[in-house]
């Protein structure tokens, strides 16, 4: 039985951020398990950049006011202790990223390059051209690399084993050849990204952003928190939903609507198109569905216009971007605007985090971080650039507590681990040898049809009790899915139907939370509630599964410096 001190789910930014602090300076065996290889992790997308008050470009900026922002940003659903925490440590992560040889851009001066980013109200977003995700992503690897931590490539995470209350390991499956392992552990971080495939095509997350750490913490015990929060990044390309960086917008790009007009005066005009995304993305969807978008149904738009910024800025600032709407929407956003419609993008919700230091679960010996769970830091809506923060920052403290967690306890049995991984093997068997059956993808298709139609950037009371209603209906089609591949090495087919599954459980709870939730707070936008309602609603839900069963709760935000109060941009 393979047997490590820690082992970390994910190696995307906060994977490898945890890995990286938890095998510092100790002799512990530390692991990271992951269903692709590295550095093709999601984190590689994020292009536009990492926020931290580091006062380069505004002297004036402060990790106080990152703090105000972020917390206003979150429509002051946010944790503020948990905000206050992180803003002020920014500035040191960002010289931490550079000691680890993260090639940020600079300005004349030689300091790391900071630009404007939506809702905040100093430049304070560090880049590295528009591929900042790409060279933080790389540069861990490599320390990860020195560290000696070893690559557990293309595993894939099945269950976490959990005996009395107390994480003892989890079972994985090799994907290259099949076999299915309990691994032994102290504690383990889940890092796997979010759950954006709920809405499949329409998201700007990449195909394997299935939820799968978040799904297992679920079924062990570990509620959701939140999860009714989504966040529709504005600039998805119209036609695939490919995510174009918000720093388009940050550099100066225009939306433009199909009267020639610069619309988000009408919403927001002061900050113009550096809103935030929640009020960015429902502007947009407002002047397409009052007429004034171009084309019709699903990929109906509004244009993004670069052209004024030059050849010269794009080319510098912009290359990927522009690379994306050349093969992706075939328009050299040089020459001509680009149709841009929004996409899921982001789950503000997930996995919860019961305490920040630490990244510690109510389970021991279970941390997480990043997308997959809830500090809670984002609140109702994200601020661009607080997401990359978010994974290095809270991935550092999360391998600190697992690696606490792991010097700490020792090994526990192995009877439930082995029997979980007996368990897994028999469905593996199952699985493979069915040959009729309800298909998979049509499965996964409804989903996000059902998902983006009744549970997307506009809900309402009816919508989402339907949404509800046929979620339960497929969650029962999914006991008879067939995947209809019978090899053993390199059944993506299996590894596609526990996918599916994974979505399934975490659709339903996005649709319980936001049923239940009667106002509209950031993200969530609600027809028949149009008004934020902090006499109910300031409060986090959280949602159990205790069986096949769901059972919703709440627990009160952390406020201590600023009251809420209305959002104006």
């Amino acid at each position: 039985m393979l047997k490590f001190d820690v082992v970390v789910v994910g190696a995307g930014g906060a994977g490898m951020m945890a890995a990286l602090s938890a095998s510092e300076k100790n002799n512990l065996k530390v692991a990271v398990l992951s269903k692709i290889f590295p550095t093709r992790s999601h984190t590689g997308a994020a292009q536009g950049g990492i926020n931290a008050a580091m006062g380069y470009r505004d002297s004036t900026d402060s990790p106080e006011k990152h703090f105000r922002d972020t917390v206003k940003g979150s429509d002051f659903l946010a944790d503020q202790d948990a905000v206050e925490f992180f803003t002020s440590g920014m500035p040191d992560m960002i010289s931490e990223l550079d000691y680890y040889g993260v090639p940020f851009s600079r300005d004349e001066k030689g300091q790391v390059a900071q630009r404007p980013f939506g809702g905040a109200s100093s430049p304070r977003t560090c880049y590295s051209a528009d591929k900042t995700g790409h060279v933080i992503l790389h540069a861990l690897y490599e320390q990860c690399l020195k560290n000696h931590v070893q690559f557990l490539n293309e595993w894939f995470l099945l269950s976490l084993v959990v005996e009395d209350g107390k994480f003892e390991g989890l079972v994985a499956m090799d994907i290259r050849d099949g076999k299915i392992h309990p691994i032994q552990a102290k504690s383990v971080v889940i890092a796997s990204g979010g759950f954006g495939r709920i809405y499949w095509s329409r998201t700007t997350n990449a195909i394997n952003m299935t939820g799968d750490g978040t799904a297992a913490c679920f079924e062990a015990g570990i509620p959701l928190k939140d999860p009714e929060f989504i966040q529709f990044h504005p600039t998805g390309l119209a036609q695939t939903g490919v995510l174009l960086s918000e720093a388009c917008r940050g550099e100066g790009g225009y939306l433009i609507n199909k009267d020639g007009e610069r619309f988000m005066a009408r919403y927001a005009p002061e900050k113009m198109e550096l809103g935030p995304r929640d009020l960015v993305s429902r502007s947009i969807e407002t002047e397409i569905k009052e007429g004034r978008g171009f084309g019709e149904g699903m990929t109906s738009y509004v244009l993004m216009d670069l052209r004024h910024l030059g050849e010269k800025k794009i080319m510098e600032r912009l290359p990927q971007v522009r690379e994306l709407a050349l093969e992706f929407e075939g328009v050299d956003l040089i020459k001509e605007p680009v149709p841009i419609r929004p996409s899921c993008h982001y789950t503000m919700g997930g996995i919860h985090v019961s305490d920040y230091k630490t990244c510690s679960t109510p389970i021991e010996g279970i941390h997480a971080a990043g997308e997959c769970c809830s500090v809670s830091i984002h609140g109702a809506n994200r601020l661009g650039g607080n997401s990359v923060a978010d994974v290095v920052f809270f991935g550092k403290y999360a391998g600190l507590g697992a690696k606490e967690s792991a010097m700490r306890r020792s090994f526990g049995r192995t009877e439930k681990l082995e029997q979980e991984a007996n368990a897994w093997k028999t469905k593996f068997k199952t699985i493979r040898e069915k040959t009729t059956g309800v298909s998979m993808f049509s499965i996964r298709n409804r989903l996000a049809e059902t998902m983006w139609n009744y549970v997307g950037i506009f809900r309402t009371e009816s919508e989402m009790a339907q949404a509800l209603a046929t979620v339960d209906e497929l969650i029962e089609e999914y006991k008879d899915a067939y995947a209809g591949d019978a090899s053993v090495k390199y059944n993506m087919a299996f590894i596609n139907y526990v996918e599916i599954g994974n979505i399934l459980k975490l659709a339903r709870a996005v649709a319980m939370g936001a049923l239940n939730r009667r106002e509209s707070r950031g993200s969530h936008s609600r027809g028949d509630y149009p008004t934020r309602n902090d006499e109910q609603f300031l409060k986090h839900t959280l949602i159990y599964k205790d069986g096949e069963n769901y059972r919703l709760e709440y627990a009160p935000v952390t406020i201590t410096n600023y009251q809420p109060e209305e959002r104006k941009y």
